[in-house]
Protein backbone atom coordinates (compact mmCIF):
# COMPACT_ATOMS: atom_id res chain seq x y z
CA UNK A 1 0.00 0.00 0.00
CA UNK A 2 1.38 3.44 -0.62
CA UNK A 3 0.03 6.97 -0.40
CA UNK A 4 -1.82 6.66 -3.57
CA UNK A 5 -4.29 4.38 -1.69
CA UNK A 6 -4.42 6.08 1.45
CA UNK A 7 -8.01 7.36 2.49
CA UNK A 8 -7.99 11.11 2.38
CA UNK A 9 -9.72 11.14 5.50
CA UNK A 10 -7.35 8.45 7.06
CA UNK A 11 -4.41 10.87 6.01
CA UNK A 12 -6.47 13.97 7.15
CA UNK A 13 -6.70 12.64 11.10
CA UNK A 14 -3.08 10.93 11.14
CA UNK A 15 -1.56 14.40 10.07
CA UNK A 16 -3.52 15.90 12.54
CA UNK A 17 -2.77 13.68 15.69
CA UNK A 18 1.09 14.26 14.01
CA UNK A 19 1.33 18.16 13.62
CA UNK A 20 -0.59 18.68 17.05
CA UNK A 21 1.81 16.50 18.76
CA UNK A 22 4.95 18.57 16.99
CA UNK A 23 2.99 21.92 18.80
CA UNK A 24 3.53 20.17 22.22
CA UNK A 25 7.18 19.10 21.88
CA UNK A 26 9.91 20.94 22.43
CA UNK A 27 12.26 19.18 20.21
CA UNK A 28 12.26 17.21 17.32
CA UNK A 29 13.59 14.25 19.16
CA UNK A 30 10.62 14.37 21.50
CA UNK A 31 8.24 14.78 18.74
CA UNK A 32 9.01 11.50 17.34
CA UNK A 33 9.12 9.72 20.67
CA UNK A 34 5.62 11.17 21.02
CA UNK A 35 4.31 9.66 17.65
CA UNK A 36 6.09 6.08 18.61
CA UNK A 37 3.39 5.85 20.92
CA UNK A 38 0.28 6.22 18.54
CA UNK A 39 2.65 3.66 16.36
CA UNK A 40 3.75 6.08 13.59
CA UNK A 41 7.51 7.27 12.46
CA UNK A 42 8.67 9.83 10.55
CA UNK A 43 11.04 8.98 7.06
CA UNK A 44 12.67 11.80 4.89
CA UNK A 45 12.00 10.84 1.48
CA UNK A 46 12.12 12.07 -1.84
CA UNK A 47 8.53 13.30 -1.61
CA UNK A 48 9.33 15.34 1.92
CA UNK A 49 8.40 14.02 5.09
CA UNK A 50 6.65 10.89 5.02
CA UNK A 51 4.35 9.32 8.11
CA UNK A 52 5.05 5.90 8.12
CA UNK A 53 3.30 2.90 10.72
CA UNK A 54 5.59 1.22 12.49
CA UNK A 55 6.51 -1.59 12.32
CA UNK A 56 6.15 -2.40 9.11
CA UNK A 57 6.69 1.43 7.47
CA UNK A 58 3.92 1.51 5.71
CA UNK A 59 3.50 5.07 4.23
CA UNK A 60 0.32 7.05 5.59
CA UNK A 61 0.54 10.50 4.32
CA UNK A 62 3.36 13.59 3.91
CA UNK A 63 3.28 16.26 5.37
CA UNK A 64 3.15 19.16 3.72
Amino acid sequence: MNIEHTDPAVAAQVRAIVMRERSMSVSEREWKHRLRGYGYALSDTDQGRVVTTLPHGVEVCTLG
